[in-house]
């Protein structure tokens, strides 16, 4: 039986079935009196894409892949919950993602879901910044704080972008080739000791880590610092990572590059008695200036007397950003490649000690050529190549756990410096799939991106402008 339907102002075509995705026949006649049924309509769906939609009623999870009257079920509540679904490099995104419906014993109740092509638009929130790095909010606040390389945190509150600076460390920061104020970290307990923590390269290009306060005023910070490390970074100027932040499990992360130059000559990543290339595990909670860190106990070379403790993975080239997914449990690295392959890694934010095999290996390739042994590597997910299609160094985003773009709902974002895309992958039981490209491609070069309280993406630009993410 066919349906005519108007949604959304447009006419769609609904194959109302006798059968198929989960349901039974018999949908034109009234149902016994004992039992119930549901009429599940599905709409704005191309011809010959299944509908992700399921069922759940007090004795039966059905899946219903496409229009479809659900028969002999028991009178109660059930729930029509729609996913999202890829196809053809489209994501399409059900208008409402759970209804509750009533089924009376015989009587057929209703629910229709309506999907749309979910399309990303970039708007404004800040400009005029000087090469804007990370955005980010401790949480529960509102207001979105901002880092600029040349060595000052800006504040956007209430939509405004204030002109006092919350921090500003620039006669303290080095800025010669990919120096700068790197990130910032808000603890977890901010609200109540106002602590957080910036990484930045200093006046002879060695890497830092501080602690600040914030001061009585809210919106400006005690200039005060605590050093928490500091890192040798002699000779070269680039491959700083640059990245603090907080994983759930209340640890301070520090991504820290591999020393820089080209192909890792000293084998630095490879060295567990140094800590440039390597993603480091510290404990601040009771930092002091006698002990600024603890090391984990559960550190993978916690009680090492020849590896560095600090030590929570390893083989990185330049892991510019990386990100914790709470509800997965995953973490997220972008790593950035030398000259053929720029790559995204992903592993259970549990486990330590993972090799990621820079210098063996550029994303799956090996380095600089073939032959190599991989054995004991974690290979990327996805690494992508330096061409048309590419680019030329990752710039990692986060997996968008929001609610103002229900198409990018659990998806990890990320784009790249030279070629300012914004794609995203969904990965599922360890592998990348649903690869999409959002056709964001009039905001020139990516510096990076930010996500605030409320679990919204920002896109940071070159140009000085941050972007929200929203609905096209």
């Amino acid at each position: 039986m066919r349906k005519l339907l108007v949604v959304g102002g447009w006419f769609v075509l609904a194959f109302a079935a006798a059968c198929g995705g989960g349901g039974g026949g018999g949908g034109d006649s009234p149902p016994p009196a004992t039992v119930g049924q549901l009429a599940v309509t599905v709409a704005g769906l191309p011809s010959g894409v299944a509908a992700n939609v399921t069922v759940t009623g007090p004795t039966t999870t059905q899946t219903v892949t496409a229009s479809a009257t659900l028969t002999s079920l028991a009178p109660g509540n059930y729930t029509v919950a729609a996913g999202n679904l890829s196809a053809a490099g489209v994501v399409y995104a059900p208008s409402v993602a759970s209804q509750n419906v009533s089924v009376a014993a015989g009587a057929t109740g209703s629910a229709t879901v309506t999907y749309a092509a979910a399309r990303i638009a970039l708007q404004a929130v800040a400009t005029g910044l000087s090469s804007p790095l990370l955005a980010t909010a401790p949480t529960g606040d509102s207001r979105l704080f901002i880092v600029e390389r040349p060595g000052r945190i800006r504040i956007v509150k209430n939509g405004t972008l204030l002109s006092t600076p919350f921090l500003d460390v620039s006669s303290r920061v080095g800025t010669t080739g990919e120096g700068g104020l790197l990130s910032v970290a808000f603890d977890p307990a901010y609200a109540t000791n106002g602590f957080f923590y910036v990484d930045f390269t200093d006046l002879s290009g060695n890497i830092a880590v501080e602690r600040f306060q914030v001061s009585a005023n809210p919106d400006v910070a005690d200039p005060s610092p605590l050093r928490i490390l500091s890192i040798a970074h002699p000779v070269n100027t680039n491959h700083y990572g640059g990245l603090v932040a907080f994983g759930p499990d209340g640890f301070l992360y520090v991504g820290v590059g591999d020393g820089g130059g080209a192909g890792d000559v000293p084998r630095n990543a490879q060295n567990l008695n140094v800590l440039l290339g390597k993603l480091l595990r510290l404990d601040v909670r009771n930092a002091s200036l006698v002990q600024p860190y603890a090391i984990p106990t559960d550190n993978p070379f916690a009680t090492s007397n020849t590896q560095r403790r600090e030590i929570w993975a390893y083989g990185l080239r330049n892991p510019w950003r990386y990100a914790f997914d709470a509800p997965s449990g995953q973490l997220y690295i972008g790593d950035v490649g030398q000259d053929r392959r720029e790559e995204i890694d992903v592993v259970p934010a549990a486990t330590g000690g993972i090799n990621f095999g820079w210098n063996i290996v550029e994303g799956t390739l090996c380095y600089p050529n073939d032959p190599c042994n991989k054995a004991g590597t974690t290979l990327p997910v996805l690494d992508y190549p330096h061409d048309s299609t590419g680019g030329c160094s990752i710039s990692g985003g986060f997996v968008y756990r929001g609610n103002a773009i229900a198409g990018l709902k659990g998806r990890y974002v990320y784009s790249d410096f030279c070629s300012g895309f914004l794609r995203s992958i969904l990965v599922v039981n360890g592998a990348a799939t649903e690869a999409i490209d959002w056709n964001i491609t009039s905001v020139g070069q990516i510096l990076s991106f930010g996500l605030d309280a409320a679990g919204e993406l920002y896109m940071l630009g070159a140009n000085g402008t941050v972007y929200r993410l929203i609905v096209g």
